[in-house]
């Protein structure tokens, strides 16, 4: 691999971004495709499907051209150490997520509560400011306390998280709409929020909408960019 792609390659990856490297099998000759450019190139509708599903392989469209994707690994942030996260969090491990919990409220967040977890018992705006959410990070607000849930939404949705979800009623996200608008969230991004949490399946017990949540997230995750290129066209 040319030297000054590997250089942009690796600080596209430390940046978590997602890229792919298109290399003619007959020249060997290579260039990098960042996603934010898929769009436009020749190769798009391959593209993009390969940002989607994070495999690489030959291009089905140009059988000498094979596409060496480059994704970061996916993250679930969980706002909240409840048992709902409590279930959560070890299932969105064995699928393949980086996950985090935070929660100021030191009852709640304990080791005992969440072994091998990496667990944050501070408050949300603290952690991000160390550790920033970006387009392949999920959020999962599930305190049911605006005063801990609310920032952190706000910052996933700017940061363009790929999913941002939030525990509650729908009266009780009316309400949280209302609070978001006036911290100058836009209406298009707060139209992005996930509420109630996690796909319609009637869930009841912790566990259940934890499977709920992290079905929703993995289709967020797979779908990233598809509906808005759908609503485009």
């Amino acid at each position: 691999m040319d030297l000054s792609l590997l250089a942009e390659l690796n600080a596209i990856r430390a940046a978590r971004r997602a890229a792919i490297v298109v290399t003619d099998l007959s020249t060997g000759a290579g260039r990098l495709v960042r996603e934010e450019a898929a769009a436009a190139d020749p190769l798009a509708e391959e593209l993009l499907a390969r940002f989607r599903s994070g495999k690489s392989g030959l291009a089905e469209s140009a059988a000498q051209v094979f596409l060496t994707v480059h994704v970061p690994p996916p993250r679930l942030v969980v706002v909240g150490a409840v048992h709902i996260s409590q279930a959560l969090a070890p299932m969105a491990r064995i699928a393949g997520f980086d996950v985090a919990i935070i929660d100021p409220r030191t009852a709640f967040a304990t080791p005992e509560r969440f072994p091998d977890i990496p667990l944050f018992a501070e408050w949300p705006q603290d952690v991000l400011a160390r550790m920033p959410l970006d387009p392949f990070t999920a959020l999962a607000a599930v305190t049911h306390d605006p005063k801990i849930d609310d920032h952190p939404i706000a910052a996933a949705l700017s940061a363009g998280a790929f999913y941002v979800g939030a525990l509650g009623s729908r009266k009780t996200h009316a309400k949280r709409l209302e609070r978001l608008a006036a911290m100058g969230v836009p209406a298009e991004a707060l139209g992005r929020i996930r509420a109630p949490i996690g796909l319609p399946i009637a869930a009841q017990s912790p566990a259940e909408i934890a499977v709920a949540v992290l079905a929703e997230v993995i289709e967020a995750l797979r779908k990233r960019g598809a509906v808005a290129r759908e609503k485009a066209a």
